[in-house]
């Protein structure tokens, strides 16, 4: 009896595990689908930001502006933005994560790290890399506010010669089944950059056109930047976020089916012992009634 107790408590805690995995898959589920559309929603917008920018540049040619300056070699730092989750539970999603930073931190000279999500800060405090900021947004949904406050930093900081150049590492999701971190130069900016990412969102080059601004192009350029860089931040926060719902989702459904085989293979296991003690009871009905016949 002490044997079918315990199978009982355990067949318990694997169905309330059980609820608990489905539940966190459905929110997921319904989360992946609001951020792949805010992203849609959003997308045209920084993508225009984007075209004027290279109308500007291919226009008029080089441009005096801080955003093009080029690194010291002598004394170059490098910041690298670490987008990371809030919470765990979403499989290999951040030991991706870990390991594309760590590869790509031991190819540049003085990395500096400036970490979004808590799971990342948690990870990173043990490692040699100097942390200059950590950003956190408690597993909400980013908004428009969260890159522009991101990105207001990081202009400020590269403009005030913190460090040389700027890298993005976030997790890229190409389809639900393959989510692949990736990392991007977001300063100094690279003209062919532009043209060649506006080429891949349209399908074809870019034409040069011409035109006049007013009142100069540096300053109509200089205006244009900081909103082009919270639409780069931006877009990958969304990205990182549905992909982060897509790792959860496949984790949570992984569990789930664990949960079941586990329940299954209980169940056998309690109805054996079920029977083997049903027999056990009957045989001494039947070895008693005997007895007394006797």
């Amino acid at each position: 009896m002490a044997n079918l107790r315990d199978v009982r408590l355990r067949m318990r805690a694997i169905r309330q595990t059980l609820q608990v995995t489905k539940a966190m898959n459905l929110i997921s589920t319904a989360k992946l689908r609001k951020g792949r559309r805010i992203l849609e929603d959003t997308e045209p917008y920084f993508t225009r930001i984007q075209k004027s920018m290279f109308d500007i540049l291919s226009g008029v040619g080089d441009v005096e502006s801080n955003f093009f300056k080029p690194p010291d070699k002598n004394r170059m730092r490098t910041a690298v933005m670490v987008v990371t989750s809030d919470k765990g539970l979403a499989g290999g999603y951040n030991a991706n994560i870990y390991r594309q930073v760590n590869e790509f931190c031991t190819g540049i000279k003085n990395p500096i790290l400036i970490l979004i999500g808590s799971i990342g800060y948690r990870y990173f405090i043990h490692s040699p890399y100097l942390i200059l900021e950590n950003f956190s947004f408690r597993s909400q949904m980013p908004t428009v506010e969260n890159a522009k406050e991101i990105a207001e930093y990081i202009i400020s900081q590269y403009l005030w010669g913190m460090f040389d150049a700027v890298h993005i590492v976030y997790t890229h999701m190409y389809s639900t089944i393959k989510l692949l971190p990736v990392q991007r130069q977001i300063l100094p900016l690279d003209v062919k950059e532009i043209q060649a990412e506006l080429s891949r969102n349209e399908g074809q080059e870019r034409a040069e056109l011409h035109f006049e601004f007013l009142p100069s192009v540096e300053t109509v350029f200089d205006a244009l930047v900081p909103l082009y860089i919270r639409g780069i931040i931006y877009g990958c926060l969304v990205e990182a976020y549905v992909s982060e719902q897509s790792a959860r989702m496949a984790a949570m459904d992984e569990a789930s089916r664990s949960a079941e085989e586990m329940l299954a293979d209980l169940q056998i296991n309690y109805n054996r012992a079920r029977q083997a003690g049903i027999t056990q009871e009957v045989s001494e009905i039947v070895s008693g009634s005997a007895a007394l016949g006797n």
